[in-house]
């Protein structure tokens, strides 16, 4: 531990790396020396100082007043002082391989001062490990989104110490709402409320990964915010057994629409889906999921999982099948026209009412309910195993 002393009446003396300044010439007519002294845990000019829990600052006879630590930017580094003031900590993880400066003042019970300065260099990253989170990839940043999102996070290299990747990933919402994370496996994690978002609830994600070992030498390298704004609440209900989506916009449906689903022995998951990509227009090639089809230009795609259930336009079932028969694969079909240039077909109207977030629970199906982990659909998990044992 390096401490540093200070003495000059009510002006501030600077001493830097533990060395001590005393006041010049005894007698009446001199300074007084500050009793209080400015301690760091490491030796000014430190190299390989961990990015947590190894740094701080203390005061001893006294207390801080302030604290400023630098990185070679200029950005200050954020941090909280003891309950007493007698200690000071960062409350987010240095930057790897960098190189900070501090300043720390102390004050004793009679006002006098002491400051003190040192340096020190962070260890640096053996490999550093990247993460997508992506929502950002849809919306625009601030922008809106349904009742349903779940802010997914996934990691280019597995994590070990999910605990503190997660601790970092920081979810700030106005009104408050307690939002927990969720592991599948050791490359994504899941952030959710309880229920689903209220309308009207502003979302910030604080991204401070940078500087936390996520295994052995492995450290994340993420600072920066994201958010979004809660939209009206649409949950859509796709009823197998009368083949029939009612859209429910804040309490009150909105369109009953008929639909066709999955034939027998290519059911549709049940559970709820949350919209997790749009497509005007996209290929769907069902080589890709073990089926015999390849379509160039499906309207109107929604993505609802990630092994390809989709809500989209068909313009190639005839017009009683919607309502009446199971005549899919698996995704849920509205009645479309090719091209998806009418705007007054069923599915060019579900898709301009639509929004990533928004929630498409499926009932009634013969097959089972849907993985949590098969697209952002963590509501289909009780909140009591949201996170249990993580």
């Amino acid at each position: 531990m390096v401490v540093a002393t200070a003495c000059g009446g009510t002006s501030k003396a600077e001493t830097s790396g533990g060395d001590e300044e005393k006041g010049g010439g005894g007698g009446a007519g001199g300074d007084a020396a500050a009793a209080v002294s400015v301690a760091f845990t490491t030796e000014d000019g430190a190299e390989s100082v961990a990015t947590w829990e190894e740094f701080s600052v203390s005061a001893e006879d006294g207390t801080l007043t302030e604290v400023s630590v630098t990185d070679p930017e200029g950005t200050e580094v954020p941090g909280e002082f003891t309950e007493d003031s007698t200690g000071w900590a960062p409350v987010e993880h240095f930057a790897n391989g960098t190189t900070y400066e501090v300043t720390a003042t102390g004050e004793d019970a009679e006002g006098l001062e002491a400051v003190g300065t040192t340096t020190f260099t962070t260890v640096a990253a053996e490999a550093t490990v990247d993460t997508n989170s992506h929502l950002w990839n849809w919306i625009d940043e601030g922008g809106t989104v349904g009742v349903g999102t779940v802010i997914s996070v996934t990691f280019d290299k597995p994590v070990e110490n999910t605990g503190a990747i997660a601790d970092a990933i920081r979810i700030k919402t106005e009104p408050a709402v307690e939002v927990e994370p969720h592991w599948f496996g050791n490359q994504r994690v899941d952030f959710r409320p309880q229920e689903y978002w209220a309308p009207g609830t502003e979302v910030t994600v604080e991204f401070r990964t940078r500087g936390v070992e996520a295994a052995p030498g492995v450290y994340g390298t993420r600072y920066n915010e994201r958010s979004f704004v809660v939209g009206h609440r649409q949950v859509s209900t796709v009823d197998i057994d009368t083949l029939t989506m009612d859209v429910e916009r804040d309490g009150e449906v909105i369109r009953s629409i008929p639909v066709t689903a999955g034939a027998p022995g290519k059911d549709t998951w049940n559970g709820k889906m949350v919209v997790s990509e749009m497509f005007t227009e996209t290929r769907m090639d069902g080589a890709t999921v073990g089926y015999d089809y390849d379509i160039p230009d499906v309207p109107h795609a929604i993505r609802l999982s990630t092994s390809g259930t989709f809500l989209h336009g068909n313009y190639w079932s005839t017009p009683g099948t919607f309502g009446n028969h199971l005549d899919t694969h698996g995704c849920i079909g509205l009645q479309d026209v090719q091209g998806g240039n009418d705007a007054s077909t069923q599915a060019a109207w579900f898709y301009e009412n639509t929004r990533i977030g928004d929630v498409i629970e499926v009932v009634n199906s013969d097959d089972d309910v849907i993985a949590p982990d098969n697209g952002l659909n963590g509501w289909n998990l009780d909140w009591s195993q949201w996170g249990a044992g993580q």
